[in-house]
């Protein structure tokens, strides 16, 4: 199932595409459907086996389709209803972070409302009596870094922030901690493990949208470089990071190295990116698993009614 209505739609499609071509590879008969309106009277008449979800973003991502799902009795690959809700929500999922007790960067959330019903200079003004500037602009509820801005002046939040709202009604305001940026894939369901750590190097200094889809705009490096017991502490924190939300088959969990060499994680992602450049397909290749492999192994995940894993 690839496509959908969210600002992904561009690269659920490539990751779509890879995905079909890598199931027809390990002899899987495949339907390539849309998430429109035409949905569930396809998935009644063609009665899949298992719905290998390859939507990225709203209505993909975010529980909705898998409620639907659900509804329909449909095996699908990747996270439930709550774990997916949950990791899209990038305030709820750090509060569960919190709580688990792994390091997150300090943030506030600013509603739309908010920036409607006081000047630009207060709302700058608080965030920067809060943690200062630089900071990282996002959307509450969007992925592939959509709608994400590195603002490193209080006169440029209120544009940020403006950009951020055009995509989601909450606005996330982060600590910019300057770093190595990692980020660490999970697989599995109920005993998941760590795949090996990629550091991420951006030819822009920031790995945004442009960087992570457009070849030659990053470099992933395997495995990262950063101390032991850091790797250990991320890989263990990702890990972590997959059971608090109630992750299923796999997630990507992203992370900055701090100065201190504290890896502080940022969000997760029930539905990695698997195009030609994406990242989870890069760290199952360096734990020797095949990208046909790979998917053919999450198909396995999904219709494990017990909840276990095989690990290769």
């Amino acid at each position: 199932m690839l496509g959908g209505k969210s600002a992904e739609r561009e690269i659920s499609l490539r990751t779509g595409e890879q995905v079909g071509l890598a199931l027809r590879r390990k002899g899987h008969e495949v339907i390539a459907l849309d998430l429109d309106e035409g949905l569930v009277p396809a998935l009644q008449r063609q009665r899949p086996d298992v719905v290998f979800i390859a939507l990225h973003g709203r209505y993909g991502e975010d529980g909705c389709l898998q409620g639907l799902l659900e509804i329909l009795g449909v095996p699908y690959v990747g996270s439930g209803v709550l774990a997916s809700a949950l990791a899209m929500d990038k305030v709820m999922s750090k509060k569960l972070f919190q709580l688990e007790g792994l390091i997150c960067p300090r943030s506030t959330v600013i509603a739309g409302s908010e920036l409607d019903g006081t000047s630009g200079g207060e709302v700058a003004g608080e965030v920067e009596e809060a943690f200062g500037f630089p900071v990282i602009v996002k959307p509450n509820r969007e992925g592939s870094t959509i709608g994400l801005t590195l603002v490193k002046e209080p006169a440029g939040l209120p544009d940020a922030l403006r950009r951020a709202f055009e995509y989601d009604e909450e606005a996330v305001v982060e600590e910019y901690i300057r770093g190595t940026e990692i980020t660490v894939s999970v697989l599995g369901n109920r005993e998941p493990w760590a795949l090996p750590i990629i550091e991420i190097i951006s030819a822009t200094g920031l790995y945004d949208y442009k960087a992570k889809y457009t070849k030659g705009m990053s470099e992933h490096i395997i495995p990262a470089r950063v101390p032991e017991h850091t790797y250990e502490a991320a890989q263990a924190a990702a890990v972590r990071a997959h059971k608090a939300l109630g992750c299923r088959g796999m997630s990507r969990a992203d992370f900055i190295v701090g100065p201190d060499n504290e890896p502080y994680i940022l969000e997760v992602n029930t539905i990695p990116g698997m195009t030609e450049t994406s990242l989870l397909p890069d760290a199952a290749r360096a734990a020797g698993i095949e990208f046909p492999d790979l998917v053919d192994m999450l198909i396995d995940f999904a219709l494990e009614p017990s909840g276990g894993s095989r690990r290769p």
